[in-house]
């Protein structure tokens, strides 16, 4: 039995139910300290591990299932209860309870044989190559120091005013290149050129109308892959290669029983952005239209017909530019020196007594392809933390790595339930950049770093998320993406 990291599905033998992730937490001292509860059994102990920096502080994650349960710790050899938790007397005296909500309407396979990190798995060593001590109050029960609502207001106040007195326009590059693709193009062919040119997303062009009638993504591909594996499916490889993008809109449409609109069918009217739009409308279009990019078109038609693609606005980029700008005066937003842990930021590893927080996806190097893309769709998840047995990090499977499927064909000839997260992130280590990003594919932070310093790692080119991990272990902790950092600063 693994020293941290216990799995309820591993420990009971039943590997097809659903687990929640949720860390329980002794900060009161001792030589040795053991997990013990319903979900053992009252008779398994399972291990806890000091906290690096605060030898005083043991700590475990286990995946459980939803529901009530009741836990004790056994501290050198005594059983005892945190009194500062809610607790109740029981057939094993007094005893500490936590009640997991249920998680989101998905299936995760959450398998657990091991299986041990390769080189194939990059990981940003950065954070980890200096000492970090532990605060107490990042791991303690003592509330956390919050910011004052005045500064909190200030800070939100002026980059509100820094977005909206700055342009889309000012995001274009000197130099580079757009790809859109002809609504018509065979859906085969168009996720070819998305795998060789190193893109998750292309607008679409529609020649009758004159006009881009929408966005080919990652997510696209995902149903597809889907749909051909679905054995009650009309859809077939070789109808990939003359089925249009158009008639795969109009198919998507179809099986969400959506709305029609003006003879050609698209899931929603295309979000899309003028070159003089202030950054704030821009920035606003994306979270609520919950998209990656916004095209930014020009066009010289008063009825605005064949417009101009300019470029492919994202919210990093728009980061970017915030950061560039207070760079050097970083002072005049209190909010950048807040520690990350103190903010309502991001997705967590529910902490025990918390049980209204969404759950974190999280999958092991084996689980199934299929698994992952499920969280895709039905989670509506971007990407998905790699962990070992004891939660640590190995990799991060994102959204757009499912292009690289596309590389000689191999979704045509794999089974999605048997090929494994290892096996997919496999076919991504040759040379591969995606949008211009190289080296690292997980980049971390720690919770006690300061939204500052999140921010201008987010800001680097190629980084989507941080993953939140505990130091020297690197136990995954939670995960902060570009659009939580708006949803936050924009609130």
């Amino acid at each position: 039995m693994s020293a941290s990291g216990m799995d309820y599905g591993r420990e009971s033998g039943d590997a097809g139910i659903t687990l929640t992730p949720a860390r329980f937490v002794w900060p009161y001292g001792g030589r040795s300290v053991y997990l013990i509860g319903s979900f053992t059994g009252w008779s398994e102990h399972w291990p806890m591990t000091p906290v690096e920096g605060s030898p005083s502080v043991f700590q475990t994650i286990c995946s459980l299932p939803p529901g009530y349960h009741q836990y004790k710790f056994i501290v050198d050899g005594e059983w005892r209860h945190d009194e500062h938790q809610p607790f109740v007397t029981g057939n094993y005296g007094i005893v500490n309870t936590v009640l997991l909500t249920r998680e989101l309407d998905y299936n995760p396979a959450v398998l657990s044989p091991h299986m041990t990190s390769g080189s194939s798995m990059d990981v940003d060593n950065e954070t980890f190559q200096r000492v970090v001590r532990v605060s107490d109050s990042s791991t303690s029960h003592e509330p956390l120091p919050r910011m004052s609502e005045a500064d909190l207001e200030v800070s939100r106040h002026r980059i509100s005013v820094f977005l909206s007195s700055h342009m889309a326009y000012e995001l274009l590059p000197d130099s580079g290149k757009v790809i859109a693709l002809d609504a018509d193009l065979p859906v085969k062919q168009a996720f070819h050129i998305l795998y060789e040119q190193g893109i998750s997303t292309a607008p679409l062009w529609d020649f009758s109308k004159g006009q881009f009638v929408g966005v080919l993504s990652a997510l696209d591909f995902i149903l597809i892959l889907q749909e051909l594996g679905n054995h009650g499916s009309n859809l077939t490889e070789e109808e990939l290669q003359t089925h249009t993008i158009s008639a795969w809109k109009e198919a998507k449409l179809y099986l969400k029983k959506q709305t029609i609109e003006h003879g050609k069918i698209f899931s929603k009217r295309l979000v899309q952005a003028g070159p003089d739009e202030n950054l704030k409308d821009v920035t606003l279009k994306i979270l609520q239209n919950r998209v990656a990019t916004v095209p930014v078109t020009h066009s010289i038609s008063d009825d605005g017909s064949y417009p101009q693609l300019l470029y492919l606005a994202s919210l990093s980029e728009v980061l970017k530019l915030v950061c560039r700008y207070f760079r050097h005066s970083a002072s005049s937003l209190p909010i950048l020196k807040s520690q990350i842990c103190s903010l309502p930021l991001g997705t967590w590893v529910p902490k025990i007594g918390e049980s209204n927080r969404q759950p974190l996806a999280i999958l092991r190097p084996n689980s199934s392809l299929s698994a992952a893309l499920n969280l895709f769709v039905q989670a509506e998840v971007s990407s998905i933390p790699i962990v070992d047995d004891n939660d640590s990090l190995l990799d991060v499977y994102s959204r757009s790595d499912i292009t690289a499927l596309a590389k000689d064909k191999i979704y045509t000839h794999i089974n999605l339930e048997e090929m494994t997260i290892h096996q997919a992130l496999q076919l991504g280590q040759e040379p591969y950049s995606f949008n211009g990003a190289t080296g690292q594919r997980c980049h971390m932070c720690l919770c006690s770093d300061s939204l500052h310093k999140v921010m201008e790692r987010l800001a680097k080119p190629g980084v989507r998320r941080v993953v939140i991990v505990e130091a020297g272990s690197k136990r995954v902790e939670g995960i902060i993406s570009v659009g939580d950092i708006f949803r936050f600063l924009l609130s």
